[in-house]
């Protein structure tokens, strides 16, 4: 496990994580709401990792990444201009934005029929850091907590107790917040919201 905080982190610590980032690792990490697995979203190795780890239907449940700003998110995903000042308004902050994937995405996103990608950009200061220090968007999934209490995807000495085997690193960001993002559908001319989380849209 390595301790981050929210500011003057040493950038020896941080790089550390990027190492494991871009050797192909995962690691558990916090966001502004639980801790999440991530990987290096253009590592397709990886990606199939956290896939299996979280029993991921690819077919069935579209993949989502952290994008560091807008101009970032721009490259990996197709953005109306409606949709752009929606996102801008509101992100960073506990949201994901469904939408049309580009081509510099890997091929495992393309596995459903839209080739659509969840985007994020939480209010986290350790994730903006590990993600701008990365250059590529992180691959970003819950954990499995399936039948386990909430405590596990909150509290970091438990997370790595349970699933400090199954990754290369746990990220200690302190203690996580139990909410989910709040989920928007932006394929069609009208936005549905998936899932209300603790993002409310402006």
């Amino acid at each position: 496990m390595l301790r981050l905080y929210s500011s003057h982190n040493d950038i020896s610590r941080l790089q550390q994580i990027i190492d494991v980032l871009n050797d192909g690792g995962v690691i558990i990490y916090p966001t502004d709401t639980t801790y999440a697995l991530g990987c290096n979203a253009l590592k397709e190795r990886a990606v199939e990792r956290i896939c299996r780890i979280r029993n991921i239907d690819l077919r069935s449940h579209p993949l989502s990444i952290i994008c560091y700003d807008m101009s970032n998110i721009s490259e990996y995903a197709h953005i109306s201009t409606p949709v752009f000042k929606l996102m801008k308004r509101n992100l960073p902050g506990p949201f994901t934005f469904i939408l049309p994937g580009t081509s510099r995405l890997p091929k495992i996103f393309r596995a459903r029929r839209q080739k659509e990608v969840g985007i994020r950009m939480p209010d986290n200061p350790i994730t903006n850091q590990l993600v701008e220090m990365l250059e590529v968007p992180l691959l970003t999934a819950s954990l499995p907590l399936d039948a386990l209490d909430r405590e596990y995807a909150i509290n970091p000495e438990l997370i790595e107790e349970h699933f400090g085997a199954d990754v290369d690193l746990v990220v200690n960001g302190g203690e996580g917040m139990d909410a989910e993002s709040t989920i928007v559908d932006c394929l069609d001319e009208e936005l549905k919201i998936l899932r209300q989380g603790i993002g409310l849209l402006k």
